[in-house]
């Protein structure tokens, strides 16, 4: 057997860091078999190991520096060398680790990424490709992109779908992946000139459904949505708002009359099991997608299970070779 998968997390990137980071890395050494190279001040992790010493399987890279969610995102990248955001993607340039992951500023760490790792060639804007539950289905289905790049060129929209649809076949064990343009209308001709050149470049491309709604998220219509960052992020936040005013509805009624308290006695651990697929520690984190190397961005609140989740979505991405595939797929093209 080979050596095992390194995984550099970012221990200062994160609403809950690092606590919960360094908790969630050494549960994940321990759950799923990887090596951990926790990246970050020293006088900061090393109290939270056990003992203060570092468990079999754990590595510890002091970075003295820190990149914070207020900074800019670029300029925090290039100027920020000895920050824990940036040696964690150094790591993976180097080989001393063949993934990393951040729950920290989102945009210094696509750009600490693209920096550090360097694009896929052929591909000319990265993408950050997102986990969208579909209660009742085997597989989420995937938005890409969630944020990445906001002002895109229809040439680049195919180039996400492409992406996307590699990504689900080769992760997410999808045979035939189908592609959807996000518009606002099903039918050819929609959207603004964005989506109607793009709709054009995609017409004959391998599973193109066509376009969908924004009530197809979460509904399975196509495996893979495709859109510009600055839509996909819009989309994103507004699910998530629809959802938490959702649950609030729910659980408001649940507690409204005696009889509902009652009511909700039963009802309320079935609500939580169905509901849990929806938690956003479970799924793992975002993928970006046309960088040469495996980044996962895990959401700035990750608690140490979301930790968990965001390492084995990279080991997965190592071990089924997702950057490597990417690569065929665009010389395919």
């Amino acid at each position: 057997m080979g050596r095992p998968i390194t995984i550099a997390i970012d221990a200062m990137g994160g609403d809950r860091a690092p606590s919960e980071i360094v908790a969630g890395a050494l549960l994940a050494a321990e759950e799923l078999g990887v090596e951990v190279l926790l990246v970050g001040h020293d006088e900061a992790v090393r109290p939270l190991l056990p003992a203060g010493a570092l468990p079999e399987g754990v590595m510890l890279e002091h970075a003295p520096d820190l990149v914070t969610m207020d900074e800019e995102p670029a300029a925090a990248a290039r100027t920020k060398k000895d920050s824990s955001l940036v040696r964690s993607a150094t790591a993976v340039r180097e080989g001393r680790a063949q993934a990393m992951v951040g729950a920290g500023n989102t945009g210094a760490t696509m750009a600490a990424a693209l920096l550090r790792m360097g694009r896929i060639r052929g591909i000319a804007r990265p993408a950050i490709a997102v986990p969208i539950p579909v209660p009742g289905a085997d597989h989420p289905q995937l938005l890409i992109d969630g944020g990445s790049t906001v002002d895109c060129a229809p040439e680049w929209l195919v180039q996400f779908a492409s992406m996307g649809r590699e990504y689900a076949r080769t992760r997410l064990g999808v045979d035939q992946p189908t592609v959807g343009l996000l518009s606002n209308g099903e039918e050819p001709g929609k959207g603004d000139e964005l989506r109607k050149k793009a709709f054009e470049l995609l017409r004959d491309a391998p599973g193109f459904h066509g376009n969908v709604e924004g009530r197809d998220l979460m509904h399975g219509t196509v495996n893979v949505v495709v859109t510009d960052g600055f839509t996909g992020n819009v989309a994103l936040k507004t699910l998530e708002g629809a959802l938490r005013a959702a649950v609030n509805l729910v659980f408001g009624v649940l507690e409204s009359t005696p009889e509902a308290r009652e009511a909700g006695k039963v009802v309320t651990p079935l609500l939580l099991d169905a509901a849990s697929v929806l938690d956003p520690d479970s799924t793992g984190g975002a993928v970006l997608l046309g960088v040469d190397g495996v980044c996962v961005i895990s959401h700035g609140s990750s608690s140490a299970r979301a930790v968990v989740n965001a390492t084995r979505v990279a080991a997965e991405c190592v071990d089924t070779d997702v950057v490597g595939r990417l690569k065929e797929a665009i010389r395919a093209r």
